[in-house]
This record gives C-alpha cells, sequence and structure tokens, in this order.
C-alpha cells in the first residue's frame, strides 16, 4: 500500500462491490472500486482503485473493514434459526415448529 493511503468502503457501492441492473437485474462490478468494494484514499481525499497486485497487501485490512461493515448490518457470525429472524416475524416461518401453540393444550 502505497505511504499515506489508507483502504476505505467504495463510496459508489458501499462495500457491496457491484450494483444490480434495475432492467435486467443482473450484477455489475462497480466501476469505481473495480468489484472489491473498497479502494484507496489519499492525503488529499482522492479515491483510486486497489491494483490486483496490492491485493495481498491489502487483504488483511479488507477482511477487517469487511467484518465491520457484516456487523454494522446485523450479522452476527452466527447461524439463526428461521422463526428467530426478524425477516420472518409475522409469517408461517416465523413459527417456532417446537413450541407449543395455546390452541394444541
Amino acid at each position: 500500500m502505497p505511504d499515506k493511503e489508507q483502504v476505505i468502503r467504495c463510496p459508489s457501492c458501499d462495500g457491496y462491490g457491484w450494483f444490480e441492473d434495475d432492467e435486467t437485474a443482473e450484477a455489475i462490478d462497480c466501476d469505481w472500486c473495480k468489484g472489491i468494494g473498497y479502494v484507496y484514499r489519499n492525503a488529499d481525499g482522492v479515491d483510486r482503485p486497489i491494483p490486483k497486485q496490492d491485493a495481498e497487501l491489502v487483504a488483511e485490512t479488507i477482511e477487517n473493514l469487511e467484518r465491520e461493515r457484516l456487523r454494522a448490518l446485523g450479522y452476527s457470525g452466527q447461524a439463526k434459526k428461521p422463526w428467530e429472524q426478524d425477516v420472518r416475524k409475522g409469517t408461517k416461518g416465523g413459527v417456532n415448529p417446537y413450541e407449543e401453540r395455546p390452541s394444541e393444550k
């Protein structure tokens, strides 16, 4: 990694590395970060893609930043059973099949 440059989340794709085409729903690599999800930012605030030859140099930094990004999105690293997932609350998938329901007593 060049001096005085830091690795940051890509401001264009917010770290995802791709966009979904509105018309075709096809995944398209972000032009700004070249699909990595992260870019170099220099002391002047100018961003540039991370070259492939620097991948090994910044891999650990990117892994740490990605871990932080996923935690901010609510990912804990642990699998949740369907009935524990917020997105399934109030649906049939959000019901614990092992829990006794009042009508079954």
